[in-house]
């Protein structure tokens, strides 16, 4: 069967749903796609909507060349969205701000000029017209009389542009974030009245960038002088937009803790409801009449063993404050009150899926609200309506958005990005570990009887789960070429409850790696799989994993290793997180489980892939695997089996369409070299 995952020009060119929003009455969706641009080297962000109601065809809200991203609706149905288009009256500048699509019609109209941009909608107010946004500042702007701030930021970047001037003064940790370096800017969050938004005669008049309009609201700084502790704000607002909710970083020796805090809109006033000495509070979300917080509490792991994620709740001024869902083991990634306030949904990991589940406020037992094969995420209620929305996905079906009713009856909405056909199915696989532990996955099985070869694919995390659809780490573009790829969640991943998680903590080389042979050698076993063709691959944690199977078995033909740790000692000082990995390994764990030490034991081909921009696993940990790879297997000629696919200018994740292109060709001419005993096949692109 010939599918767009047999041809990578065609895969990367499928649309891709990547964001939702529902109206207030419930009865429009918008959703972000993302498509490819006409050079096929970037892709760009279009808004679409769509009935809520599961019937009607998708109708295309924005086009511009810069795209649209974090779409939210205001209280009078009215879209807003950040983008960098040219707006005509202002001079010339490609920072994003915010827009406004009117609901009765017209064209999108710009809310802000900010010289930074405008980073994203935070929240909106459901009875009033006040939003709050992010944007970045320049601390000196910030300091003294906030309300030049705005004015003295425009001025201070200007003179860096001018100048040339990149560099960044840091006072404190962290200084990095995944792919990109922190400051000298800071976020900050903006208070927005849309009251305030004119539509003046004729042109508006042209202005310098350190001069702002008039006929645009005026942006209040409702977070002075933040420094780091905004970098990972959430927060909502309250519906007559008084009271923002946020939660806020707070400043250890290494690294935040996570706290809620209060801000007065009219004055700025903060007020602290919950800040505790090694917990983190996070997820704040309100209830539709705005009397209720909800939210998750976690006491900070340890390398003894991670925590439970707790849901809590409180009146808005943080009084009666308690725990429910107290017999509830799963760890909620979103939360958001249902239309009667009586329940709060949330999604969480379970069982290699992720359901939707409702959590009564008055402490009654969970409910599970969706039962099926699905992962959802996005979930969005309208008060007015009670109508439920949200996104699913699995490993057959990419993001698409669904209307869910009270019952748990799912209604898949029009969608501008068609689900794709898929060129293989999923079985669920299981087995039990030597400790007695239940360990399943999803085995991708392509068309035929087989035997296929096969591909242990691990994931990263390593708290995940193998439950909904990456297009960056996609099996059915293997399943295309017909590997079986078996799916796994050994020891840390999520879903299965702490014990599950704590079977791996401290320990990765242990259960994790124990679990991960248990599985694919029931696997393997199957008549409909090739056990002499074999081979490994992962990414992050799974990279980890990928090196730690390299120097333990000689099992697997070929290995990839994708953004690896492999020096555990050097990448916790290199990481930009070093004290999130400080929580989980103590000096013997960490001496015990790494990687490295075994690479005079590595049999197996390996191609190692690193980012030169990935900062959660720096660049050094691939240079040192590549290495130490030569210096114990390299012949007398330099020449060795292993290979190094280096990408100066990507990330974690490798994002660039050519460059996920490039990266796939060369990970199947590894594997088809040393699993399928083909020829080597250079990919044309690495010249």
């Amino acid at each position: 069967m010939t599918t767009p995952f047999s041809d990578l020009d065609q895969y990367i060119a499928l649309p891709r749903v990547d964001g939702i929003a529902l109206s207030p009455d419930g009865g429009r969706v918008a959703l972000t796609v993302s498509t490819l641009d006409p050079d096929a080297t970037g892709y760009r962000r279009a808004v679409w909507s769509v009935p809520a109601t599961g019937d009607g065809e998708p109708a295309r809200l924005t086009r511009s060349a810069k795209g649209e991203s974090g779409i939210a609706f205001t209280r009078q149905g009215d879209l807003l969205f950040v983008s960098g288009r040219p707006d005509a009256d202002a001079a010339d500048s490609d920072a994003p701000q915010l827009w406004i699509l009117p609901a009765a019609g017209g064209e999108a109209r710009p809310v802000t000029r900010l010289s930074g941009g405008t980073g994203g909608v935070l929240a909106t107010a459901s009875a009033a017209d006040v939003v709050a946004v992010t944007a970045d500042l320049l601390p000196a702007a910030s300091a003294g009389d906030p309300d030049g701030a705005i004015a003295r930021d425009a001025e201070l970047r200007k003179q860096r542009k001018d100048k040339k001037v990149q560099a960044i003064l840091h006072e404190s940790s962290p200084v990095r974030f995944w792919d990109h370096d922190l400051g000298p800017d800071q976020t900050h969050v903006l208070g927005i009245d849309l009251t305030a938004l004119s539509d003046p005669t004729g042109a508006a008049p042209k202005t310098d960038d350190d001069s702002y309009p008039a006929h645009l609201p005026a942006p209040t700084d409702l977070t002075p002088a933040p420094g780091r502790t905004l970098d990972h704000v959430d927060g909502a607002l309250t519906p007559d937009g008084a009271t923002l909710v946020l939660q806020v970083g707070v400043k250890e020796s290494r690294g935040q803790r996570s706290a809620i805090v209060t801000v007065d809109v009219a004055t700025g006033a903060r007020t602290v409801l919950f800040d505790d000495d090694g917990v983190d509070h996070e997820m704040p979300a309100l209830s539709h009449d705005g009397r209720t917080l909800a939210w998750v509490r976690t006491v900070r792991s340890t390398p003894a063993g991670a925590h439970q994620q707790e849901v809590w709740t409180a009146s808005i001024d943080g009084s009666d404050a308690h725990r429910i869902a107290t017999d509830w083991d799963r760890w909620p990634s979103e939360l958001v009150f249902a239309a009667d306030d009586t329940a709060v949904l949330a999604t969480a990991d379970q069982d290699g899926r992720a359901p939707v589940f409702r959590i009564p406020l008055d402490g009654a037992a969970v409910e599970q609200l969706t039962d099926d094969d699905w992962a959802y995420s996005s979930l969005r209620v309208s008060a007015a309506t009670g109508v439920v929305v949200a996104l699913r996905a699995s490993w057959a079906a990419p993001l698409h958005p669904v209307r869910i009713a009270t019952d748990g009856t799912v209604t898949p909405l029009a969608t501008p990005a068609p689900l794709p056909e898929v060129p293989a199915h999923l079985e669920e696989v299981e087995t039990v570990a030597a400790d007695g532990a239940r360990i399943r996955g999803w085995l991708v099985l392509p068309e035929g009887d087989g035997p296929h070869p096969f591909l242990l694919w691990i994931h990263g995390g390593p708290l995940n789960s193998w439950n909904q659809w990456s297009w960056r780490w996609n099996p059915m573009l293997a399943a295309a070429k017909g590997y079986a790829v078996l799916l796994p969640d050994p020891a840390l991943s999520t879903g299965y409850g702490l014990d599950f998680v704590n079977r791996g903590w401290n320990a990765w080389g242990q259960a994790p790696y124990t679990d991960l042979m248990a599985i694919t050698d029931a696997v393997v076993a199957r008549d409909d799989i090739d056990e002499t063709r074999t081979g490994a691959m992962g990414g992050s944690f799974g990279g980890y994993m990928a090196n730690w199977v390299a120097g333990h078995t000689d099992r697997f033909r070929a290995v990839v290793t994708h953004a690896s740790l492999w020096a555990l000692e050097q990448f916790n000082g290199t990481t930009d997180a070093p004290e999130y990995w400080s929580s989980i390994f103590d000096a013997d764990g960490m001496r015990e489980n790494d990687p490295h030490r075994f690479v005079a034991d590595i049999v197996s081909p390996m191609l190692v892939i690193h980012g030169d921009k990935d900062y959660r696993v720096p660049i050094g940990e691939g240079l040192r695997l590549w290495s130490d790879l030569a210096e114990h297997h390299a012949a007398p000629d330099g020449s060795m089996p292993h290979r190094f696919l280096y990408f100066p200018d990507e990330n974690h994740w490798v994002l660039k369409p050519q460059h996920a292109v490039v990266w796939y060709q060369t990970v199947f001419a590894f594997l088809g070299q040393h699993v399928l005993g083909d020829d080597w096949e250079r990919p044309t692109l690495l010249g």
